[in-house]
């Protein structure tokens, strides 16, 4: 049973992984900007945590990668009226 699980675990670990998206988001000037795009970003399938700073006009959007891909991420954040760009992706460790 534990070498069945195992191998589960594995096989889903080459499929998909979780990624982090650093997007450099401009445009935003309160915090209700901010909560915009959160919202926004947190609406979209796939997407499991967004995190979206005023002071630094930084989101932090930790996603599933088989489920959304970075363009929708940036099509969230301009649904809402601001402008977004991808400055690194990462796989989550």
């Amino acid at each position: 049973m534990k070498k069945i699980i195992l191998n589960l675990v594995l096989f889903c670990s080459l499929f998909g992984a979780e990624k982090v998206a650093i997007i450099k988001v401009s445009g935003m000037t309160c915090p209700l900007c901010t909560m915009a795009v959160k919202r926004s970003l947190k609406m979209t399938p796939g997407v499991i945590k967004a995190k979206v700073l005023l002071n630094t006009k930084i989101a932090t959007v930790i996603f599933d990668d088989t489920k959304t891909t970075p363009q929708k991420l940036l099509h969230a954040i301009e649904i809402v009226g601001y402008k977004g760009k991808i400055k690194e992706i990462k796989e989550v460790k």
